[in-house]
């Protein structure tokens, strides 16, 4: 397997990206070298989302472009993996439309796909005979009976899905895509069923780490140079990871003190945040601990306590309000992100002007809008009343101009600041770099490609709506 080569392709969300990373370090045990290019590679992993529909059609179009792939390279690899394979009608529709893909797996058994992995290629090498092995000591009829299995085992796929898990494997070997920042996963699934979500179908129920093994995790990546960290899970406020020494539960914030101590990790960040478990002590840790960073991504979805009830979201418009202004007294500088859908079945004119106003009235740094995608097997993609696409799209655009104004304000007032900026990488121009400060603001400046992955000071000149421009102190 030494000499094979791979590459990732990944649609969706964090917990997609640290799934990446980790089937990426799993190849490379194995020998395997990731290439760039697609079309280089002996094998493709398309790493699915099923969050939304746009996702889906980006999956199966870029399926649909391995084909002409394979009939170049019969003996190219096709994989899939992730949420859209925990849906049985995607399944049965890539068996049925899309024989080239030879490995199916879901978000419960990445570690065993080395070993799917291993039984494809050993399957191939059993199509490529047509003599049973050991022919000479068969009888007739048990040479006849192996001649059959040998036909009927041409094509073959390696399928392995599981519906859940009530186990985490641990230990398996990660590609970071940045030597200095890394992903943490603290826990896995979600037990929320928001209405229009498929997460809880494709993730499984809630399952925590132990303490113990995050923090030796985080140990290890502080002694391995990394800088900043960010905790993983569906909902990573309702934490409660068993302590395999003491047999104590632990919760989030318990888990955000101990870390905070560990030496050199100089951030901690964490997403996502549901709204309902954002607890008082959680609040107070913004304040308390030095490398919790000023920065939180806290879905409200919707502005109208009507439509949040439809949801399921278990919050209403004030008491989400509420948690901002808490948010804000404890930390007044930190920077709000936020997740809204626009056009949930039902939504009248008031409630949208609900959103529009809640909107206002926080001025978040940044958010994700989207359209309402209906989601196959979710209790809203049955409601009665659903919104047309004309008043979606005009909805949005409404929404996503109070938005951008609302940044491009928020931007403006860093115009004369200095911030730390933890460097990720090269700019767009040449010679630029970018970075993050601790509020997560994206920042443009010149400097040598040397300074990647080092924490300096920037003086902020200039800002737009997505992100700030500096010059180097």
């Amino acid at each position: 397997m030494g000499s094979r080569t791979y590459n990732i392709i990944t649609f969706g969300c964090q917990m997609n990206e640290h799934d990446s990373e980790t089937i990426s370090g799993m190849l490379s045990r194995l020998g395997y070298t990731e290439v760039p290019d697609r079309e280089a590679a002996d094998i493709t992993v398309i790493n699915t989302c099923s969050i939304r529909e746009n996702a889906d059609k980006r999956f199966f179009g870029t399926l649909g472009q391995l084909k002409k792939i394979k009939a170049v390279n019969p003996a190219q690899v096709t994989c899939v993996c992730g949420c859209m394979m925990q849906q049985e009608h995607v399944v049965r529709e890539i068996k049925q439309s899309y024989p080239w893909v030879d490995i199916i797996f879901g978000t419960h058994n990445i570690h065993e796909f080395p070993q799917m992995l291993e039984e494809l290629y050993r399957a191939r090498e059993e199509e490529g005979r047509t003599e049973p092995l050991a022919g000479e000591n068969m009888t007739p009829a048990e040479y006849n009976r192996a001649k059959h299995e040998i036909r009927s085992s041409r094509n073959t796929r390696v399928e392995r899905i599981y519906e859940d898990s009530p186990e985490i494997v641990e230990g398996l070997p990660v590609n970071r895509k940045y030597r200095h920042k890394s992903f943490v996963n603290i826990m896995y699934g979600c037990n929320n069923f928001c209405t229009y979500c498929i997460v809880p179908y494709t993730r499984g129920r809630e399952k925590s780490r132990h303490p113990e093994d995050i923090l030796n995790e985080v140990r290890e990546l502080a002694c391995d140079g990394v800088r900043e960290i960010t905790l993983l899970g569906q909902n990573v406020n309702s934490y409660r990871g068993v302590s395999s020494e003491t047999g104590r539960q632990w919760d989030f914030p318990e888990l955000i003190y101990a870390l905070d101590r560990i030496e050199g990790v100089d951030r901690i960040r964490f997403m996502t945040s549901h709204p309902k478990d954002l607890s008082d002590r959680l609040i107070k840790a913004f304040a308390e601990c030095d490398s919790l960073c000023g920065y939180i991504h806290l879905p409200v979805q919707a502005g109208s306590s009507r439509v949040l009830k439809r949801m399921n979201r278990k919050y209403t418009r004030e008491e989400y309000l509420e948690l901002v202004r808490k948010l804000r007294d404890a930390v007044p500088g930190i920077s709000i992100s936020t997740d809204i859908i626009v056009g949930f079945p039902g939504e009248s004119e008031e409630d949208f002007a609900d959103t529009l106003s809640l909107a206002e009235e926080v001025r978040f740094d940044s958010a994700f809008t989207f359209l309402y995608s209906p989601r196959k097997g979710t209790p809203a993609a049955e409601m009665e009343n659903q919104i047309p696409e004309t008043v979606k799209h005009e909805r949005f655009n409404r929404l996503v101009e109070v938005m951008n104004r609302c940044s491009s304000e928020k931007n403006a007032a860093y115009v004369g600041r200095v911030e730390k900026v933890l460097i990720e990488g090269e700019g767009r121009e040449p010679g630029s770099l970018k970075g993050r400060t601790d509020s997560f603001k994206l920042v443009d400046f010149r400097g040598p490609a040397d300074l990647i992955g080092e924490m300096v000071d920037v003086e902020i000149v200039d800002s737009n709506t997505f992100s700030l421009r500096g010059e180097l102190k």
